[in-house]
């Protein structure tokens, strides 16, 4: 039987800078492997690299990052990285996806693989402000006032809500897409990978604290 290659219809309105890939069962079954979320990870944070890069890096052979590249690419997730390379060897670089419970709710064999993405995504997110925390006294000053540890609570409905999460999203998109389009960003010596974070849910839904 021909794959049902009809796109997902999403009831919710994109918020700007959102990816258009959007993670449904099947693609999510097929990311949430230990190694290839990995792989996916290393790119993310370091940007694009070579299956030799990744097996080097990860303690695992050429041979299993180039299978697990290749899965990922069947599945939108990373892309070849034309700007880099020889020729020789490819380059990859990982895709954005969104992922929205919508689009999963209904299949039960995804559970194990929710599970495991959302176990591993709190993971990394722990480790790494962990690691800036434990790390930041020795870190240069200009970067120690560039970064931010906020928290703040308010009492909102969800449309103050939705709104709020619109006006943030729009001042990422603006300043991730002009640090990407300046020249010769990357080659600074003062340009550095960096990770925002926004979160924003309810306390406990239905009830105003």
């Amino acid at each position: 039987m021909a794959e049902d290659k009809t796109p997902v219809q999403d009831p919710y309105d994109a918020l700007p800078g959102e990816s258009d890939l959007q993670m449904n069962a099947k693609t999510m079954k097929a990311f949430a492997h230990p190694l290839r979320m990995r792989m996916y990870t290393f790119l993310s944070d370091h940007g694009s690299a070579t299956a030799t890069r990744l097996a080097e890096e990860l303690n695992e052979s050429t041979g299993q990052t180039s299978y697990h590249l290749r899965q990922l690419e069947k599945h939108g997730l990373v892309e070849e990285d034309t700007e880099r390379g020889s020729g020789r060897e490819r380059w990859w670089k990982p895709v954005g996806y969104s992922l929205r419970r919508h689009l999963i709710q209904g299949d039960s064999g995804s559970d194990p693989a929710m599970n495991l993405l959302i176990n591993e995504q709190v993971r990394d997110r722990s480790e790494k402000l962990r690691h800036w925390l434990t790390t930041m006294d020795s870190a240069p000053q200009e970067w120690v006032e560039a970064s931010i540890l906020s928290t703040s609570t308010a009492t909102m409905t969800p449309e103050q809500a939705r709104a709020l999460t619109q006006e943030l999203m729009e001042v990422l998109e603006r300043h991730t897409e002009a640090a990407e389009a300046a020249p010769n960003a990357a080659a600074s010596d003062q340009a550095q990978r960096v990770r925002i974070y926004l979160s924003l849910f309810p306390l406990e839904t239905g009830v105003a604290e």
